[in-house]
């Protein structure tokens, strides 16, 4: 009798929370009020999107930099190590998140930043004291800069705009003029490197909207050329995940560029490449094959890794190879004229950190690579950055200077006996 009577309860709950929706519903719809949904649930970042759900690549995220640039006096001098008769000093501090390097004609240093600013600096000389200046701000993600015969190039995710006579302008710069807006827009590995060429055209990548996926490859994962006024788009590289780096043989006029490959595979698989272009339209392999050898795992079926240009040397896992230039000044032994200078970011997605260097790649007289060692580093300590470098640039005195997005700095590097 008990077990009937708890039987017909239960059937009563059951009717009256089922009339009490249909109630609730019919009373929403007569007075137009929608049923409230249920709470969204928050989307994944593109770089978490592959990450493991459990163990310690559970907790991995990129790396904050610091939330104001590092003072002078604390900078990480002391523990910068440089080849014997090469000096490290500071060129300039206080320039929050500094990226990318440029030189105008007379003497100004521009410098580009990302996530933390959207802002174009200027480091201009005054009575032995360097200053920074802010040309620009607000902009979204204005990493790519080059300048050109007077002009001041700058490349966003959607679109490259140009500041005429910039270096008379410092202190009230021109309104940009639009030189090409066919870019995408994407954020994932949306931010640029730039750069004119020796054929005269500026030269602009478009990475994969992804950490690892089959875009359409007409849009993306290429770099493109076109000419300065905006027309003649051409795609002369396919297959590239995402270079922020590249520079021109001095010799042979070859593009050479840096490309970080996918995350999330292992900690040591797949490695950062330096890839060599030696004919238009060459195709480097994402996604279908990583470092030259390593096919994905999804996208990778029934493709040979074989059929792409194989890196021309790898650079380590996860190592966020950056900002690269032909060394083609005067300064240097003999040892590095030709060689090429490439930052290393350093790893967000790895355990154990290492890298934040900048390495020398030498190259056998047939454009093959020789041999690659350190250059600057110790900017890993306790498994932390103390600085990251981002790119480097040949001044006209011959010395080298490093841009630190990390620590808001840039650092020059000279020699003497």
């Amino acid at each position: 009798m008990m077990k009937a009577s708890m039987t017909r309860r239960i059937v009563w709950i059951v009717v009256a929370v089922t009339g009490l929706a249909l109630v609730g519903s019919a009373r929403a719809q007569q007075t137009g009020t929608p049923p409230a949904e249920p709470p969204k649930q928050e989307e994944e970042p593109f770089w978490a999107i592959g990450r493991p759900k459990a163990g310690p690549g559970a907790q991995m995220a990129p790396v904050p930099a610091f939330p104001i640039p590092t003072p002078a006096d604390k900078l990480p001098l002391a523990k910068m190590r440089v080849p014997a008769g090469f000096k490290v000093e500071v060129y300039a501090s206080n320039v929050f998140d500094a990226r990318g390097l440029r030189q105008g004609d007379k003497g100004t240093i521009f410098v580009s930043s990302l996530f933390g600013a959207g802002k174009i600096y200027a480091v201009v000389d005054k009575g032995g004291k360097r200053e920074v200046k802010t040309l620009a701000e607000k902009l979204m993600l204005p990493n790519g800069i080059e300048f050109h015969k007077g002009s001041l190039y700058v490349a966003t995710p959607k679109a490259i705009t140009r500041y005429d006579g910039i270096e008379d302008k410092l202190d009230n710069p021109p309104a940009p003029v639009t030189v090409y807006d066919q870019l995408p827009g994407d954020v994932p590995h949306g931010w640029k490197f730039i750069k004119i060429g020796p054929d005269g055209k500026l030269y602009v990548p478009v990475g994969a909207p992804c950490n690892i996926c089959e875009p359409d490859l007409d849009r993306y994962a290429q770099i493109r050329r076109i000419n300065l006024d905006g027309s003649g788009m051409e795609i002369v590289a396919r297959g590239v995940r995402n270079t922020v780096g590249f520079d021109f043989h001095p010799r042979t006029g070859e593009l050479w560029f840096t490309d970080n490959q996918r995350d999330w595979l292992s900690e040591d698989l797949p490695q950062d490449e330096l890839n060599r272009l030696s004919k238009v339209g060459q195709n480097f392999g994402f996604p279908y094959c990583h470092q030259g050898d390593f096919a994905d795992p999804q996208f990778g079926w029934g493709k040979a890794c074989g059929d792409f240009v194989k890196p021309a040397v790898l650079l380590g896992p996860h190592s966020a190879p950056l900002g690269m230039r032909f060394y083609t000044g005067k300064m240097f032994p003999q040892k590095y004229q030709g060689a090429i200078f490439i930052a290393r970011h350093g790893p967000w997605n790895r355990t154990k950190k290492y890298a934040a260097d900048v390495v020398a790649v030498f190259l056998n007289s047939n454009g093959t690579v020789r041999a690659v060692e350190p250059f600057l580093t110790g900017l890993v300590e306790n498994n932390s950055y103390l600085g990251r470098p981002v790119d480097v640039l040949v001044l006209k005195d011959g010395s080298l200077l490093v841009s630190d997005d990390h620590a808001g700095a840039i650092y020059r590097v000279s020699y003497g006996k």
